[in-house]
């Protein structure tokens, strides 16, 4: 008798345990279900707004209180970062921004007359480009190593699309109008980016496609600088490979001059011999930095001395110095390309951002320091604008000067006035003495940059790690180097699309497991220790958005797997029949019209054939939308907070 009450006992204890269980369960289950609505998109909006205003609220009425001399003084310091860090400015830092400043400007002087003639422009564009956009910069910039001006990337791009409105050679002073509303337009854009926090237009550009399109770009600007090295006096405006190599073989074909190559081959030689002392023993960085401009020096005092423009060396002529002349009169507004101009000056902006802002994340990464994303675009816009209205070209951070630049150790952007500074003098002063510099010399200075843009161990890194990626890298690549610069843009942005869409319409798909030991349930394939639950399949959607993309393919899939579980025969055994199916929709961030209606055919499907359907940790706007579509009483309110809640109504179903 007293054994028999005993298990009576026991037994109602374990009854009474189930039901506080279930009770539990219940109640966790109605915390899913009675989840607060989720915000509507007006809503969201303005409360973004209302956020905000108060924000900007908070800081004026923190200001207010201030005299009128600091308020001024505070709202400058946002504008003008020089005038906080300016405070603390030391002789110290300025010994080291003025040796990193002399540095950096005589690799700049060689450069900027070589980028200015890869954009088919004058000399004199390329040393203004490197004196007013560095002033500008140093002023209200937030990088502290970025060397501002204009670069080979940029130059090319501008100089391939603006040919097709206008031919530099026989109409200079229309292209040169162009190039400059161009610029205008691109400041204007990039200014708009920062204004307006629109920085994720300028990752439209990935990773990849960067590494693939500059690589592609440094081959085609490699093979347009063969106009100089050789001396060949008609070349193709074109940028493509095969338009390139063709127009050589027709010009070596042809009289002409082998000194060109002979000297600029020399120096070039020279020019690199130095780079890999300067990479050996970092004492010898300078070596490098002033080795470009040493070859401009020295060649031009060759060629002075022996005549050798009189035997068919090409030569630089007349360059047009003195201070940086205002443009304003030469943007025209009424241009019949006025819209073909503004799409270039788009495109241009994008580039020169994603470079600028790369080059100065990764310096600012080393130095330990973050690099505000929106200002940046803001003083780079505000930059071009000003330079559009001093007879600039579009002018951006540079990765070779930087890194010269904090080689050469810089403390701050004084490096970039004191290059400026260096720049305008030798505008003013030295300028006549470049009419001897052979064209081959500025060819070879714009050669020995382009190694470093091509970087093959992160091209193998990017196959390494993915296939899709390298897809676009390559496209990007090809792109450039066989058709034009904006088609291997072009080109690789829509790889880039394409593979979003694609992870988007065929999004994967996992059956879940059971750790031994744990409460934790995970990918059969990734952990083969877990175990399936027996008359149980988990299956949990890898996408946040159930849609009408993507609702059909996955619905499929889930029929699909059901029906091979069955029909697999394991040693001879058919496995048992799946009695409830759980959707794990812990990834799903949100579900259309569609994602619901292929729900309630999964769900149609699985009840004809005796299953059924139970959804496991909803997210509040997936939740909120299947209730109003009544997708939960369908069900049976089989809503549960975790996988292992719904597992354990099996018994129930």
């Amino acid at each position: 008798m007293a054994s028999s009450a005993m298990e009576t006992c026991i037994s109602e204890d374990l009854h009474m345990q189930v039901d506080i269980e279930k009770k539990a369960q219940d109640i966790r289950s109605q915390w899913v279900l009675n989840a607060p609505e989720p915000p509507s998109p007006w809503r969201v909006v303005a409360d973004s707004v209302s956020k905000t205003i108060s924000h900007y609220k908070h800081k004026l009425s923190s200001l207010t209180d201030q005299p009128c001399t600091t308020l001024l003084l505070s709202v400058l310091r946002v504008i003008f970062p020089i005038l906080a860090w300016g405070r603390n400015y030391t002789a110290t830092k300025f010994r080291k921004d003025l040796l990193a400043g002399l540095t950096i400007a005589s690799l700049c002087i060689p450069q900027s007359i070589g980028y200015a003639t890869l954009a088919h422009l004058d000399p004199q564009y390329g040393l203004y480009t490197s004196v007013v956009p560095p002033l500008i910069y140093a002023v209200m910039g937030t990088s502290r190593e970025i060397a501002i001006g204009p670069v080979a990337v940029v130059s090319l791009l501008l100089s391939s699309m603006m040919v097709k409105l206008v031919d530099p050679a026989t109409d200079p002073v229309g292209y040169t109008k162009l190039i400059l509303l161009a610029t205008l337009f691109a400041g204007i854009f990039q200014t708009s980016f920062g204004l307006f926090r629109l920085g994720f237009l300028v990752d439209l550009l990935s990773h990849a496609a960067i590494v693939g399109f500059v690589a592609g770009a440094a081959i085609v600007i490699g093979l347009q600088q063969l106009k100089g090295l050789l001396g060949i006096t008609h070349f193709t405006t074109k940028t493509d490979i095969v338009s390139v190599m063709k127009a050589v073989w027709e010009a070596v074909h042809n009289p002409w001059s082998p000194r060109n190559f002979i000297l600029g081959c020399s120096f070039l030689v020279f020019i690199l011999t130095t780079r890999f002392l300067g990479k050996r023993k970092k004492k010898l960085f300078w070596l490098a930095s002033i080795s470009p401009l040493v070859s401009v020096v020295v060649s031009t005092l060759i060629v002075f001395l022996t005549r050798a423009d009189k035997n068919g060396v090409k030569i630089v002529k007349h360059v047009k110095g003195g201070l940086n002349p205002s443009s304003l009169h030469q943007l025209d507004f009424n241009n019949p390309y006025i819209g073909e101009v503004a799409k270039i000056g788009l495109v241009v902006a994008v580039v020169a951002l994603t470079e600028s802002i790369a080059v100065g994340r990764s310096f600012a990464s080393i130095k330990g320091y973050q690099l505000d994303g929106n200002k940046e675009m803001m003083s780079i816009g505000l930059t071009n604008i000003i330079g559009s209205f001093t007879s600039c070209y579009v002018a951006t951070g540079s990765f070779s000067r930087t890194a010269v630049n904090y080689a050469a150790g810089c403390e701050t952007l004084v490096s970039n006035i004191v290059m400026a500074i260096t720049v305008l003098i030798s505008l003013q002063f030295l300028t006549k003495l470049l009419y001897y510099t052979p064209t081959a010399i500025l060819a070879s200075v714009i050669l020995s940059a382009l190694p470093g843009l091509i970087d093959v161990s992160e091209a193998y890194k990017i196959w390494k790690v993915d296939k899709i990626d390298f897809l676009a890298c390559a496209g990007a690549f090809f792109g450039v180097l066989f058709a034009s610069v904006e088609i291997g843009l072009l080109v690789a942005v829509l790889i880039s699309f394409s593979k979003i869409i694609l992870i988007s319409i065929r999004p994967g798909t996992e059956t879940l497991g059971k750790i031994p030991g744990t409460d934790l349930f995970c990918d059969v394939y990734q952990y083969p220790m877990a175990v399936k639950i027996p008359g149980v399949m988990i299956i949990r959607v890898k996408s946040a958005l159930l849609c009408f993309a993507n609702a059909n393919f996955v619905r499929e899939r889930i029929i699909k797997w059901v029906t091979e579980e069955e029909s697999e025969d394991d040693k001879g055994n058919s496995r048992s029949t799946i009695q409830l199916v759980i959707l794990d929709t812990s990834n799903l961030v949100n579900i259309d019209t569609s994602g619901i209606t292929a729900l309630e055919e999964l769900h149609k499907s699985l009840s004809s054939q005796g299953k059924q359907l139970a959804i496991a940790n909803p997210r509040w706007q997936v939740i909120h939308k299947l209730k109003v579509s009544n997708f939960v009483g369908k069900i049976g309110g089989r809503v549960f907070l975790t996988v292992e809640e719904a597992v354990g109504c099996k018994s129930r179903c």
